[in-house]
């Protein structure tokens, strides 16, 4: 059966493995072109060819300002989530340690943020790690109960990036709030898959990122709360951009295009997008001894399938379905040069076998129904076949 894009393009491969990058959108690299060639100007420049560049990079801070509730002047642009979140966590810590050294956060977070805590360990800092349940959900009474006259921040992920889970961002900014500590949540894999407002939320910190959302690599922000931005410590030092918080001269074709993968990005994309997980789940689980790990419906990040196949090797399969042209992980390509198990698997209480036995399926807006169709007619026979060859049954 021949397989076909959106495009009615015939395709070799089926890409699914959306939450480690995306194929970016036609329309965002057509966004970006003229700022290779024709509108290069460095955004600090005074003369026309630089404000040029500079007007395109302030259109690109409204849109994304928009998108989450925000004013322009709070969004800061990185080149990326874990440029964000490293900048959150140490930035505060920088400039409130000395009063304030405890620090908040789950033991579901994307390395980036627990490898920042275990580094802010060795300069003091007292790390609070969250419990989960089986699906991955904090106890908003543990987190209540963890805040001390020292806590600094609470920083929680949004939706996570290995089992989809979206944790209830405007009740722990009730609580942050009442308690008067900084409330941060990495966003990279919820951003325009789900609404967010900072205000609503009670957000002091968000962090973004473009290359989740079809939009280019290298490229993220940060959005810092009006009344917090001169209260952190930047990590880079030099011209003064970005209000003084970040310098480097701004990636402005990278910008662009994220700002216009916000723009594409709409509720009925997402929308499509979860109605072809739910497809790809209920098949899949049809397959005798499977589980899918993490909730389930609207408690998921619509993109997001999180399977195990018991007693049979994820990365084996992974590998079959590669060889069929079918592309899928076995956790967070973050840590993909990584031999340990899932940390986010191994918190929601699942064994050492159970972990290796899953994989991560992970669509895009590019996905269509006949690659669905055809994953779920090769895996089957995958999974039949690895199931005999395994010595437990």
């Amino acid at each position: 059966m021949g397989i076909f894009n959106k495009n009615k393009t015939k395709v070799e491969k089926v890409y699914l493995d959306n939450a480690a990058t995306t194929r970016v959108d036609d329309e965002v690299v057509k966004e970006m072109l003229p700022y290779f060639t024709e509108k290069f100007g460095n955004a600090s420049s005074q003369h026309f060819i630089g404000q040029e560049a500079k007007r395109a990079l302030e259109d690109s801070r409204d849109v994304i300002a928009k998108s989450i509730g925000a004013k322009r002047e709070e969004i800061i642009f990185t080149s990326g989530g874990t440029e964000s979140n490293n900048f959150t966590l140490k930035g505060l810590f920088f400039s409130f340690g000395k009063e304030k050294n405890h620090i908040i956060t789950t033991k579901i977070e994307h390395d980036c943020i627990l490898n920042s805590c275990k580094w802010l360990e060795t300069l003091g800092a007292k790390i609070t790690y969250l419990n989960v349940d089986s699906e991955g959900f904090i106890d908003l009474k543990e987190l209540e109960e963890a805040i001390t006259d020292k806590t600094l921040v609470v920083s929680v992920i949004h939706g996570n990036n290995e089992i989809g889970t979206i944790q209830n961002l405007e009740a722990i900014g009730k609580i942050c709030k009442k308690n008067n500590v900084y409330f941060h949540s990495d966003a990279c894999q919820s951003y325009t898959k789900i609404d967010i407002d900072v205000n609503k939320m009670n957000l002091d910190f968000l962090t973004l990122n473009s290359h989740k959302i079809h939009g280019p690599k290298g490229v993220g922000g940060l959005y810092i709360n009006k009344d917090v931005k001169n209260k952190i410590t930047p990590l880079f030092h030099g011209g003064g951009h970005e209000f003084k918080l970040r310098s480097s001269t701004e990636n402005v074709s990278g910008i662009v295009g994220f700002a216009k993968a916000v723009k594409l990005m709409g509720h009925k994309d997402v929308k499509e997008i979860g109605r072809l997980r739910d497809k790809l789940i209920e098949g899949i689980l049809k397959i005798p001894n499977t589980n899918l790990n993490g909730p389930s419906g609207s408690k998921r990040l619509a993109n997001n399938i999180n399977i195990r196949f018991n007693n049979i090797e994820g990365e084996a399969i992974g590998g079959f379905l590669d060889s069929y042209g079918i592309s899928s992980s076995t956790g967070s390509a973050c840590a993909s040069h990584s031999l340990e198990k899932s940390h986010v698997l191994t918190a929601i209480g699942l064994s050492h076998m159970q972990i290796n036995s899953s994989i991560r399926l992970s669509l895009g807006k590019f996905n269509t129904e006949e690659e669905i169709d055809y994953v779920l007619g090769i895996l089957p026979g995958i999974v039949e076949k690895l199931r005999k060859m395994s010595p437990i049954q």
